[in-house]
């Protein structure tokens, strides 16, 4: 009897609250980075009514014009005037930021983790770029949704906007589109049922022309279900960094450690391990390994090698589980200081990783496939 199950995953959009926080930590850390790439930047945002508070910890040769660097964030995004959620031209910044405590500083400096935890990457055959298909269109929905906004200001679109995808697997593979929420700031002058007019013609329908091999069924939509969406961003809601860790990642497929990626330069293995984790796994299915892989580390705190490494293949694998493991570590280095080396992590834009999900866009460095050649010949497949 085949085994159906319903799989859901949610995005957001460039303009909603926490992923404007996203955005300003990681505009900051890229400065700093690009004045020295050896600064130490922990970096958290609030953002809400009027106001960016930027704390945390930073470490650099160099200075930092923070309120410039977060008034420009705020408004690229589209928030220029407090009827849409904030106006990045005038809103008070508030800094509460010091160096980093020595104590970290001291296992770091010899090559050590930036901190303890478990990181996780994961891969499955289900999309072209390796990703689970429901996030992969909770994110084509959101890019479409600020593109949009961007691009064509007359459909009366603003900055904020969520998406979820219920997508309908039978024996693990997903077979059809079961349900889209979209939910969509927009200009008050705009009917709920021009709205739905529009997210159908503007954002939804686009998107589904890429994914048409799942349309079998008849999909059911919630667009904008609570009704009106004029008053959005960190006006309606406060932002934090961080707090779409889900998001960023595989949509709840694939286990979380906790530990959030924006604001934080590569020393932190939140970040940088999380990424490594990633390229191994889509590596693994590129290879032809497997058809899915979640590849989990743990790390200690300033001890470079990773304290465990454990791979899943969910009876997908190709060759025996424990070969592709030891060509994992054969092939990647996975201390801190041999990954940032590896994807050249001190002169990466990660501002871009901040709007749309960090893993699944060919321009990241850890999306690169072209280890999969020595991991295939490590595993002697």
């Amino acid at each position: 009897m085949a085994d159906h199950q319903i799989y859901t995953s949610e995005s957001v959009s460039e303009g909603h609250p926490d992923k404007l926080a996203d955005q300003i930590s990681d505009a900051l850390l890229d400065e700093a980075l690009s004045q020295d790439k050896g600064a130490r930047v922990a970096i958290e945002t609030l953002v809400t009514h009027g106001l960016a508070l930027i704390a945390g910890e930073l470490t650099m040769d160099g200075y930092i014009d923070i309120p410039t660097i977060v008034r420009s964030t705020i408004t690229d995004v589209g928030y220029t005037h407090t009827d849409i959620g904030l106006d990045g031209r005038a809103c008070a910044v508030i800094t509460a930021v010091h160096e980093q405590s020595p104590d970290i500083a001291q296992g770091v400096d010899t090559g050590g983790a930036g901190d303890q935890g478990m990181m996780f990457g994961m891969a499955s055959n289900e999309t072209p770029e390796l990703m689970p298909l429901p996030i992969s269109l909770a994110h084509a929905l959101t890019h479409r949704a600020a593109f949009i906004k961007r691009s064509r200001p007359s459909v009366g679109f603003l900055p904020d906007a969520k998406s979820q995808v219920s997508v309908r697997y039978e024996n693990g593979v997903p077979k059809s589109i079961d349900t889209i929420v979209l939910s969509v700031q927009h200009k008050p002058t705009m009917s709920q049922a021009v709205v739905h007019e529009r997210a159908h013609e503007h954002v939804i329908q686009p998107v589904l022309k890429q994914y048409e091999q799942y349309l079998g069924g008849e999909i059911k939509y919630h667009i904008n279900p609570t009704g009106i969406f004029v008053r959005g961003g960190p006006d309606a809601d406060t932002g934090l960094t961080g707090r779409k860790i889900i998001v960023d990642t595989y949509g709840g497929l694939c286990p979380h450690g906790g530990g959030a990626f924006s604001g934080k330069d590569p020393t932190k293995v939140d970040r940088s391990a999380a990424y490594i984790a990633r390229q191994a796994a889509k590596c693994v299915v590129a290879a032809g390994l497997a058809d899915k892989c979640v590849l989990g580390l743990a790390y200690a705190i300033g001890v470079p090698d990773p304290v465990s490494i454990n791979i899943e293949t969910y009876g997908t694998e190709n060759v025996a589980p424990e070969k592709i493991t030891a060509a994992v570590r054969e092939v990647f280095d996975l201390t801190p200081k041999g990954i940032i080396d590896s994807l050249n992590l001190t002169t990466t834009k990660y501002l871009p990783t901040a709007k749309n999900g960090h893993f699944g866009n060919e321009a990241f460095p850890w999306e690169s496939t072209a280890p999969a050649a020595d991991l295939k010949q490590a595993a002697g497949a």
